[in-house]
């Protein structure tokens, strides 16, 4: 049976993480998920932009070692995105600095636009477009089903989920700061809303209803990308089988694999 085709639309970059890890790797948010989605077995296209530079080639490698389809990636003005992690003794990832560089000011051409909308599901990472992206897809006849990580983002116009199938969001700390995340995401226009909680598990909400699970246990080595591996996880079964519960097990064994090894995916 073929997998539905997911598109993942937005940020790569190279994480530059510090010790204990001391490695260059390939990630971003739109990347991870297009990579761990594929892993997982579903049909994954990534569309984004990258320097000419060593950067953006290893990001071109990388993807196409992955077998993601990379028919929509270009080279734009500027350096290949850069993030510089630190790793704290509980293997927890920390963000230093960020260079959005060849992604700034990234949109998706008239024919990738096309291919998008032809997609199963549109995932979308990060991107400073003030919504033009969705507003493009939602209002077009046919669409894919269109979910965003509302945590990757600071400017406002960049994280409305009105007409989302689903919002991604994390959450780490009380029950309760969760649970009212995830009620504002659906009051707000989500269909669906599935919230983080780091190693208190996670949650979704749809129609109403809440379905959770616990984090699995894992030997945290490196927490980069794991909310992004969860998103995959989530997505394959969601894309395949509908079952939100299903979904969110997955999701959270997909992460904790992620804490396993350094980078967003092994590499």
């Amino acid at each position: 049976m073929a997998h539905p085709w997911l598109c993942c639309v937005g940020d790569n970059c190279i994480d530059r993480i510090g010790p204990p890890v001391s490695r260059d790797l390939v990630g971003g948010n739109a990347v991870n998920v297009a990579v761990q989605g594929a892993r997982l077995g579903l049909r994954a296209s990534y569309f984004g932009a990258v320097g000419a530079d060593p950067e953006g080639a290893l990001v071109r490698a990388m993807l196409e070692r992955e077998t993601v389809d990379l028919g929509g990636l270009v080279v734009r003005p500027g350096a290949t995105a850069l993030t510089e992690i630190g790793i704290d003794g509980n293997g927890e990832r920390h963000m230093l600095a960020e260079s959005f560089g060849a992604c700034a000011g990234y949109r998706p051409d008239a024919a990738a636009m096309a291919r998008i909308a032809a997609a199963g599901h549109c995932h979308v990472g990060w991107m400073d477009d003030r919504g033009a992206l969705l507003t493009d897809l939602l209002a077009r006849s046919r669409r894919p089903s269109l979910s965003r990580d509302v945590s990757i983002n600071a400017h406002p116009a960049d994280l409305d989920v009105a007409g989302l199938d689903i919002a991604f969001a994390s959450e780490p700390g009380p029950r309760e700061a969760a649970v009212a995340r995830a009620r504002d995401l659906v009051t707000r226009g989500a269909a669906m809303a599935v919230v983080t909680r780091g190693p208190d598990g996670a949650l979704a909400l749809r129609d109403g209803h809440f379905v959770e699970v616990d984090a699995v246990p894992a030997r945290v080595l490196d927490s980069t990308g794991a909310g992004d591996s969860f998103i995959a996880g989530f997505l394959f079964v969601w894309l395949t089988t509908g079952a939100i519960g299903e979904a969110l097990e997955t999701g959270a064994r997909t992460a904790a694999r992620t804490c396993e090894h350094a980078g967003g995916f092994s590499q």
